[in-house]
């Protein structure tokens, strides 16, 4: 394990912080976790409010820096920690395509996943940040037509980031499980951090 600082994640395991637990466990660094009941309604607390006030996860803590939004917390550590290779670095020709697939996962498929699951229609192409679901969803494809993996044949935070969103959604009924996206998800689920992370969670939510 590294002997860098102690960093912790306010967590449960049926939320977004699924993925960044699996992300710890990729990078395989010290870390803490601190379990919020969300059905006890504990991220509504002050104490947590005050790190986080829309009282969401995941909420990351590493020494004095706290950071929320799902992607922010993936793109910190992968850079926080580089020796991992989980991002290419900044001069790295993939260092652009990595960027585009982390923010394409908030600011397209997340908005589009949201606005179908409540049929809401989405707004007109000029103003919508997606344009439609369908094209969203053929761009993402199309992208993972390449791989194995987002960036070709690198394994980077991308992965753990979209293997985990297109286990859960698919697992909803949110995403369609189409041949690509099935295959994609066996191969990122498949890796040892994966399996650490649903095994430590498991036991997480057996003694809580």
């Amino acid at each position: 394990m590294s002997s860098k600082p102690t960093l912790t994640l306010y967590h449960h395991p049926h939320s977004r912080s699924a993925g960044v637990r699996v992300m710890l466990e990729e990078l395989g660094v010290d870390h803490r976790i601190e379990l919020v009941d969300l059905q006890a309604g504990e991220q509504r607390r002050p104490e947590f409010l005050a790190l986080n006030p829309l009282g969401k996860l995941p909420t990351l803590v590493d020494g004095d820096t706290v950071v929320t939004e799902q992607v922010a917390v993936y793109l910190h550590l992968a850079d926080r920690f580089p020796e991992a290779g989980l991002a290419p670095p900044i001069g790295d020709p993939a260092r652009g395509t990595y960027l585009r697939w982390m923010v394409y996962y908030a600011s397209c498929f997340e908005p589009a996943v949201v606005d179908r699951s409540q049929k809401h229609e989405p707004a007109e192409p000029m103003m919508s940040p997606y344009r439609d679901f369908d094209s969203m969803l053929a761009a993402l494809e199309a992208q993972l037509a390449k791989g194995p993996w987002v960036l070709g044949e690198r394994f980077s935070a991308a992965d753990v980031l979209w293997g985990t969103a297109l286990r859960w959604t698919t697992q909803f009924g949110l995403v369609p499980k189409t041949p690509l996206i099935e295959a994609y998800i066996a191969r990122t689920t498949a890796r040892p951090a994966f399996q650490r992370a649903a095994e430590k969670d498991a036991e997480l939510l057996a003694t809580a």
